[in-house]
């Protein structure tokens, strides 16, 4: 048996990664503190990955430990050989692909590390290592915290190693990138959302940034080789990074009202075989009421309220597809919320050819136009690509299928 040891893997991708590097079963072991002597003498098990909050107790309960294990104090990948346990560091291996990735020079640097947990004692080994100048570690009780942060704020290079913003506490950071005032890279080993709001925050700021994926793909790579003692093509870990990338990608449609966002959206999710979200239907049944009875009672601000209440929870999904309404974008909160797991397609349709059945701020053309002008920005700018919808649902599914790569 192999897998991964943790707390909390409802929503792991391991398995999905390691179904790349070979033909074995891949187990999710959720395990309590008090379970872990079980765990860790069960001689079924031959070899597992370790991951929240286990690294530090992995490492204390192995029987050899790896050089690169003792120089972190950090164990996430054990493998089981007559009896005994080794331990083994391959995030180290991961961290460095990554960065690597990303074109992170350290020399020189002063990078601050957020978090003190297990990663947090890998980051600053490899940090040290590939020549930074210093590390700072920021924790709640620590020398350096989040109340003192500002002495930090000339960090080059800031990296996340705590689960804040992590699935299922989406749109939380625990700090705010604008603060810092010359960082060259953001880094963020969180992975579900793909993109974290320390992650969007750095984008919209120009900032070199990347996910934990191609960390956990990497490592789980090197993982692998240790179970089996085997070398693969390195060349898999890009194959297994861009297919799990699109398959968990949710795939979001904007646009007017009555441009055939929802039944577009239909056709994608049916050629697909994936889940369909339609957002105001989302609303409708949430609230009890239909979209133009809120209008009309209760205003558009309460509309919005609830539609990014709405938005904020679908938006956790992977690989779902998701219809949003005409107006969805006007809020920067919800365009933070879509993006942090999707790709965005813009569908666009001439106006003298939208519906306006049923349509609060459309109805009649000169209505229809004005919102158009107020929106056709922000659409153009927020989408990460532009669809026609002159076709039928089903023809336009397939150009949207076509442009994502899927």
């Amino acid at each position: 048996m192999y897998g991964l040891l943790g707390k909390s893997l409802s929503h792991s991708l391991s398995p999905q990664i390691h179904s790349y590097f070979g033909d074995y079963e891949y187990e999710l072991f959720c395990r309590k503190e008090n379970e872990l002597d079980t765990f860790f003498s069960d001689n079924s098990i031959n070899a597992f990955n370790v991951t929240i909050p286990y690294k530090v107790e992995a490492f204390k309960r192995c029987d050899f430990l790896s050089d690169t294990a003792l120089k972190t104090g950090s164990v996430n990948t054990v493998v089981r050989s007559s009896g005994k346990l080794y331990g083994y560091n391959t995030d180290y291996y991961g961290f460095a692909y990554m960065t690597g990735k990303l074109g992170v020079d350290f020399k020189d640097k002063k990078v601050v590390i957020l978090g003190t947990g297990g990663a947090c004692r890998t980051v600053k080994t490899a940090c040290a290592d590939f020549g930074a100048e210093s590390t700072v570690i920021i924790g709640r009780k620590s020398e350096f915290n989040y109340d003192n942060l500002y002495l930090n704020y000339d960090a080059d290079i800031i990296i996340n190693t705590t689960p804040v913003g992590m699935y299922p506490n989406n749109g939380e950071a625990a700090v705010n990138i604008s603060d810092f005032s010359k960082p060259e890279a953001v880094i963020d080993l969180i992975y579900n959302p793909a993109k974290t709001r320390l992650l969007i925050e750095a984008e919209k700021l120009g900032i070199p940034c990347i996910n934990g994926l191609s960390m956990l793909v990497a490592q789980g790579l090197r993982s692998s080789e240790l179970f089996f003692g085997k070398t693969y093509d390195k060349g898999l870990i890009e194959k297994a990074l861009a297919d799990i990338s699109l398959r968990n990608a949710n795939i979001v449609i904007i646009g007017m009202p009555g441009c055939g966002k929802s039944s577009v959206g239909k056709a994608v999710a049916e050629k697909l075989g994936r889940e369909f979200t339609d957002t105001d239907s989302l609303i409708e049944a949430s609230s009890g009421k239909s979209i133009p009875e809120i209008f009309a009672n209760e205003g558009e601000e309460v509309f919005r309220d609830i539609e990014t209440r709405e938005i904020r929870e679908c938006s956790k999904k992977l690989g779902n597809v998701t219809a949003t309404g005409g107006g969805a974008v006007l809020r920067e909160i919800n365009r933070n919320c879509l993006k942090q797991n999707g790709i965005i397609v813009y569908l666009r349709r001439p106006i003298e050819h939208l519906s306006q059945n049923g349509r609060p701020l459309s109805s009649g053309f000169d209505a229809v136009k004005k919102l158009y002008e107020e929106r056709k920005h922000i659409y153009e700018t927020f989408a990460d690509f532009t669809v026609d919808a002159g076709k039928s649902p089903q023809e336009t599914a397939e150009t949207i299928i076509e442009r994502i790569g899927l």
